[in-house]
């Protein structure tokens, strides 16, 4: 005959059996899904073509770019967990969004003792790096990528100015390292770095790149090399072949006042064409952010020199801009930049959105100096 006096106890040890395996579960898998939303006004004037008047707009993804985006983890146990990251970008102005869905990030990774293991669509560390050291964060009409735009001159310019200022490469594999007292590299490949892998990997666009960075506190130092080699029957933008090698010096300091800092970018093509072999190009920037409670002070000084089949030019940009924080995910804007231009230079103000929608105010304008101002939001 069973005790029935210990029936409620096993019963009670039971229910906390089964919430802490209910926890435990919850703890173990963690998805979110979150956002950008950016709108406000721009202005672009001083058009490099003949014949093209200012515009004025309502944009989108001025100061960041438009996204929904779903990220999560799993902690597999013995200190393993696995990670994914899914974004897609928008034009919040029109409600468009591009035909490649995830176009922003698409990878599914691995982490442990060991660093990070990555695979899948994913930012390159030369872009992720220059925008921690611009001011702008890679956005609004003062962005540091500007300098990179129209560098080629050739018809479809975007397609080989993205060789020397890449933000994402597709099929990549990436590796960081754990941080050693504040040292860490990251290491990233791809046999194909737009688009699908051809049969036999003819016509691929290969990509490699180390970035070894030390963060210690107010400190940022790093340096970035990476290079992009086509492999045979590949013509891009008109340039046959093309090779591209760069590297990155910067850093940044935080003197709680101000941060302040700084890079030095270099880059040189070998190509088939003898108009683009040997080009180079190289670009320094100077930047600062000043906060004071919820506002905070940008400014930017940029300078660009490209050398090509025997010409140069140099580019220049002064950017300044302004923020305030209604809360964390809540932020107004404002931005003004001026671009000048020397001899074979054609350096333009970017749009953010033009890798969603050409005519939304893109660099094909060829516009010189601009401001923004507008309403940021995440969630």
């Amino acid at each position: 005959m069973k005790d029935k006096s210990r029936i409620p106890h096993l019963a009670r040890l039971a229910c906390s059996i089964a919430a802490l395996a209910s926890g435990a579960a919850m703890a173990q898998t963690n998805v979110q899904i979150y956002g950008t939303i950016d709108l406000g006004f721009a202005h672009r004037g001083d058009a490099i073509t003949k014949g093209v008047g200012n515009q004025n707009a309502i944009d989108s993804g001025n100061s960041a770019g438009d996204r929904l985006g779903f990220r999560g983890t799993e902690d597999l146990g013995n200190g393993f967990k696995v990670g994914f990251n899914l974004e897609a970008g928008f034009n919040a102005d029109r409600g468009v969004h591009p035909t490649q869905l995830f176009n922003r990030q698409a990878w599914l990774g691995l982490e442990g003792g060991f660093g990070t293991l990555r695979a899948g669509r994913q930012y390159t560390s030369h872009f992720a790096y220059a925008a921690t050291l611009d001011p702008f964060a890679a956005g609004t009409v003062a962005e540091y990528r500007n300098l990179y735009l129209n560098i080629a001159g050739t018809t479809d310019a975007g397609l080989l100015d993205g060789l020397f200022d890449p933000t994402r490469v597709d099929n990549a594999l990436t590796y960081i390292s754990p941080s050693f007292a504040g040292f860490n590299v990251t290491a990233q490949a791809s046999r194909q770095a737009r688009g699908q892998e051809g049969t036999g990997n003819d016509g691929d666009l290969k990509y490699v790149s180390l970035f070894p960075r030390y963060v210690n506190g107010p400190i940022d130092i790093g340096a970035q090399y990476y290079r992009f080699k086509s492999d045979k029957y590949l013509t891009l933008a008109g340039v046959t072949n093309p090779e591209v090698k760069n590297w990155l010096v910067g850093g940044s300091y935080d003197f709680g006042v101000a941060k302040l800092s700084a890079f030095y970018d270099r880059s040189k093509m070998e190509a088939d064409t003898a108009a683009f072999d040997g080009m180079t190009h190289k670009s320094w920037l100077i930047g600062a952010r000043v906060p004071f409670g919820k506002h905070a002070l940008l400014a930017s000084w940029l300078r660009g020199k490209l050398a090509r089949n025997g010409t140069s030019g140099v580019s220049s940009q002064l950017g300044l801009g302004y923020t305030y924080h209604f809360s964390k995910r809540t932020n107004f804007y404002a931005a003004w930049a001026d671009d000048r231009n020397d001899r074979d230079r054609r350096v333009t103000l970017n749009s953010p959105t033009v890798a969603y929608d050409a005519g939304n105010g893109g660099p094909s304008k060829h516009y010189q100096n601009g401001f923004q101002f507008g309403l940021l939001h995440k969630f």
